[in-house]
């Protein structure tokens, strides 16, 4: 009949419908699961309105999760699934969505529970860093790594990830207390030359470097960073030493290839310079930075065609990430 009211759904339907949507929230299909949920008009219903908010959750939909699921937290047993599940969500929601004050709190209740979970206890990592608490960052990553968390190598990984975060000063912070602790650590000289290098302190890049090749002689990362410090010294002649040193003991990576370019051209060595960047597209063709030098190097040996296609290649990989 014509606008008859619908009936609303029984519990059998609600209780299909909820199965239904989890299997498709666990099958990756959360859009999918919202829209059965969303159907059912009963967002009341807190069995609902928690499964809603995980699939937002999973669809990516933060402010959603966190706008269904807070009401919820005190409406189940604190030892419930539905009630860690509820948490655990909502904290990774807030922590996703850019409110890590209040993310910290229901992580560290999640965390109380989930044990030795290594994805949270990352997560929680930068959610202290973010906020500053240093001690209790080196903590968690302590944990996702399996170190003492006042050991050399503890400060070495939050070092790292602070550098990941663009948080230099207090990553060389870090790096100074694990040095003082194990000032044969792998790793933390290299680290310690490489915040030197960005700041343009060549001369104590190249020092840390040299420390780290003493602990590590093996290391092509090390030699590589060595010879971008020299070649932005102009000390030429050390940098393509280094470099080659580099490739020799991992010849598949572009950026040694990249320096070599610029070194050999600096020295008036087209043709070695030329080889050179070839190599480092060989090996990296969507490398914006190798593309447009060889392009400066065609176009300065007259090669205007080739030169042409080559900043072509160089603008359509404009803006791409790591380009």
């Amino acid at each position: 009949m014509n606008g008859a009211q619908s009936q609303p759904p029984t519990d059998r339907a609600i209780d299909e419908t909820l199965a239904a949507a989890r299997t498709l929230v666990d099958a990756g299909k959360p859009r999918e699961a919202i829209a059965k949920l969303d159907a059912l008009g009963r967002a009341d219903d807190p069995r609902i309105a928690h499964l809603l908010g995980v699939a937002a959750y999973h669809a990516d939909d933060y402010p959603r999760a966190i706008a269904v699921l807070a009401p919820l937290e005190n409406r189940f047993a604190d030892s419930s699934i539905e009630r860690h599940e509820i948490v655990q969500v909502l904290g990774l929601s807030l922590f996703l969505a850019g409110r890590i004050e209040d993310a910290i709190p229901k992580l560290e209740s999640t965390r109380a529970w989930a044990g030795t979970n290594l994805e949270l206890a990352h997560i929680l990592g930068q959610a202290y860093l973010h906020t500053g608490r240093i001690a209790d960052a080196r903590q968690a990553f302590a944990r996702t790594f399996n170190v003492q968390p006042e050991s050399a190598a503890a400060h070495l990984v939050t070092a790292q990830m602070m550098i990941r975060f663009q948080l230099e000063s207090a990553a060389e912070e870090e790096l100074k207390r694990a040095v003082s602790k194990d000032p044969a650590l792998p790793q933390a000289h290299l680290l310690l030359g490489q915040l030197a290098l960005f700041r343009g302190q060549f001369d104590e890049s190249i020092t840390l470097t040299k420390r780290e090749l003493a602990i590590a002689p093996a290391n092509a990362t090390a030699y590589y960073q060595l010879g971008d410090a020299y070649v932005r010294q102009s000390r030429l002649d050390d940098g393509i030493a280094a470099l080659q040193q580099s490739l020799s003991l991992n010849p598949f990576y572009s950026g040694p290839y990249i320096l070599l370019g610029k070194a050999y051209s600096q020295k008036g060595q087209f043709a070695t310079a030329e080889g050179m960047l070839r190599r480092a597209i060989d090996y990296d063709p969507n490398n914006r930075t190798a593309h447009y030098l060889l392009a400066q190097l065609l176009q300065q040996g007259g090669r205007v065609e080739e030169a042409k296609r080559e900043f072509a290649i160089a603008e359509k990989l404009q803006g791409q990430p790591g380009r």
